[in-house]
């Protein structure tokens, strides 16, 4: 069975990235496994009305991609994900591509825990979310 690094093994500096494009399919995918039908989300005459004037995506959506991240390469499979704070800083559209990366911050040995910068990106470099 394949396990991610330890706390041993990861480096303050260390970062690893995905990046994926927020589809149509995705959207709706996450609204009916969520339950989230927000129609910002699904519903492109409501979404005109509002300051967006398009539909966006989950702002859950896009955090998920930094779970994928702890959870597949950094610090990997095994990981147990403790506590996030996130800060949503720009609408994310259908068709966006985004990058969502993540770097060790700090090491807490006593705790074996280590503290991690994370941030999603957009792929004209806008920050949409900061955890």
């Amino acid at each position: 069975m394949e396990q991610g690094k330890t706390i041993d093994q990861l480096d303050i500096g260390e970062k690893a990235s995905l990046t994926k494009q927020i589809t149509e399919s995705d959207v709706l995918l996450f609204a009916e496994v969520t339950g989230d039908k927000n129609p910002i989300h699904l519903d492109p005459e409501y979404a005109r009305q509002s300051r967006f004037k398009e539909r966006i995506a989950h702002g859950m959506l896009t955090a998920s991609l930094i779970s994928a991240v702890l959870g597949n390469r950094l610090p990997g499979p095994g990981n147990i994900y403790v506590s996030q704070s996130l800060e949503f800083k720009a609408p994310v559209k259908l068709g966006d591509v985004i990058t969502a990366e993540v770097e060790v911050i700090e090491k807490i040995p006593e705790r074996n825990r280590v503290r991690l910068r994370t941030v999603c990106r957009n792929q004209d470099g806008t920050v949409v979310l900061e955890g």
